[in-house]
């Protein structure tokens, strides 16, 4: 009789340990996968910066060439 109460309490132990392991990575993709999308925005917010400090760049040397040509005439 203790044996089939063992067995019985060691199954449950693996039951429970099997569903809190599960339960985990569950938790654990879910955060993971938050945190791609955190990513993936703050990426998206990165290029654009770039785009618009290159389109700076730019405006920036066409007002100093412009500057120039009123400075000439």
């Amino acid at each position: 009789m203790n044996d089939i109460i063992d067995v019985i309490s060691s199954l449950s132990g693996f039951i429970g340990a099997f569903g809190g392991i599960l339960i985990s990575t569950k938790l654990n993709n879910y955060r993971i996968e938050q945190l791609e999308k955190k990513v993936e925005k703050h990426n998206s917010v990165v290029e654009r910066t770039y785009v618009i400090e290159e389109q700076i760049k730019v405006a920036n040397h066409r007002i100093d060439d412009l500057e120039r040509e009123v400075h000439h005439h």
